[in-house]
């Protein structure tokens, strides 16, 4: 049974959130107000307990969490927002709760977003981070996650630089990703009234924003429809009371059969990214993503989460 927070936290979302996702027009609005007050620097807090150093690429900036005396591992850390909004405090806490539980290296890049940039500035940019990183750190070594649209853009990004022959990241942690922005699967309508933060109207106006033109349904902007073998090991984590689900059930699915080893955390009366705020949920979602990376035993299941081994046979409520 979901937590009491987890249903006050939709509740909020539903009557505040889920507004900026109802139309074109809201969208647009939301952005507006939203460039008057973001700030993506990390919270003061974050600066005092971590060594956290910055640089530009691109003209952009990138965050590095410095990892503990002795750790290899990196996690490339790409942050969701439908592609138009910064990076937030609930990003940088979460951030910080894997810095702590895991010990990696954190890079965080503060990529361009739209309207004001477009798909091929973000790839760009995020393109020139890894590369960056492969001249420091082994492929083996390297992790993406991602949240959301971060999600998208650690899998399409993962596409992108197999076809430049460049070495693989070693994992993938999905957390709530966009993968298909088609709209080809008729769930979605069904699910979009059981979320309560994410619109069709709002995230198709978020695509046309950064998309440069792409056609939905191409891989770069929809990876369901990509080469799935190049991907590693991936982690997913989705929740049933969210609009994205139902694509990637299919995505987990399609990448099997592909040769892809793929967990499914499906978490019952989760919405959208909900391992970012703090509540029962997310501290597990959290447990699940720290014994993925360290290859610890799958942490005991639990009545509120399942894992999947035919997610195609699941539906979301």
């Amino acid at each position: 049974m979901p937590s009491l927070k987890s249903h006050v936290v939709s509740f909020v979302l539903r009557y505040s959130r889920k507004k900026a996702f109802s139309s074109p027009e809201n969208l647009q609005r939301w952005i507006a107000a939203a460039r008057k007050t973001e700030d993506h620097h990390p919270p003061a807090s974050l600066q005092q307990r971590f060594d956290i150093e910055t640089r530009a690429v691109d003209g952009f900036p990138v965050y590095e969490i410095a990892p503990r005396a002795g750790e290899q591992k990196r996690i490339l850390y790409l942050h969701g927002g439908a592609y138009v909004f910064e990076i937030t405090p609930y990003h940088w806490h979460l951030i910080a709760d894997m810095a702590d539980r895991l010990g990696y290296g954190i890079t965080v890049p503060i990529y361009p977003i739209a309207p004001e940039h477009d798909f091929h500035a973000m790839f760009g940019m995020v393109g020139d981070v890894y590369r960056q990183m492969l001249d420091e750190t082994e492929a083996q070594d390297i992790i993406f996650m991602g949240d959301s649209a971060g999600g998208n853009m650690a899998v399409v990004l993962t596409m992108m630089v197999a076809e430049e022959g460049l070495s693989l990241p070693s994992r993938h942690v999905l957390i709530s990703p966009g993968l298909d922005m088609s709209l080809s699967n008729p769930k979605l309508f069904e699910a979009e009234r059981n979320d309560p933060w994410l619109g069709i109207p709002g995230g198709l106006e978020a695509i046309r924003m950064y998309s440069a033109g792409i056609d939905r349904s191409d891989w770069h902007i929809s990876p369901v429809y990509g080469d799935l073998s190049v991907l590693p090991k991936t982690l997913i984590l989705t929740g049933s009371r969210d609009l994205l689900t139902p694509d990637n059930l299919i995505f987990a699915e399609k990448a099997r059969a592909a040769g892809v080893e793929v967990d499914v955390i499906h978490e019952q009366g989760m919405f959208h990214v909900w391992p970012l705020i703090d509540m029962p949920e997310s501290r597990r979602a959290r447990q699940h993503i720290a014994a993925f990376l360290n290859e610890s035993p799958s942490p005991v299941r639990q009545d509120r989460s399942t894992r999947f081994e035919a997610p195609s046979a699941v539906a979301a409520e």
